[in-house]
């Protein structure tokens, strides 16, 4: 998927799910439209979305 956050290694990206919700559609919705998704993975891409909204960078240790 081009890099992007995807949900358990789906191929449905965190940005998928958060577009859907923004157009106004309920978790409830999103989960008709993927039906291999769970309610938790609908919040978890909400999460991540506001925590990329904050800008905290996070800190990768680099391999030995």
């Amino acid at each position: 998927m081009g890099g992007k956050a995807c949900i358990r290694g789906m191929r449905v990206t965190a940005a998928m799910v958060v577009n859907q919700i923004g157009a106004g559609r309920t978790i409830e919705e999103v989960l008709v439209d993927y039906p291999y998704l769970e309610r938790e993975d609908v919040l978890q891409a909400l999460q991540y979305a506001a925590w990329l909204a904050e800008g905290k960078d996070l800190a990768f240790a680099e391999e030995a």
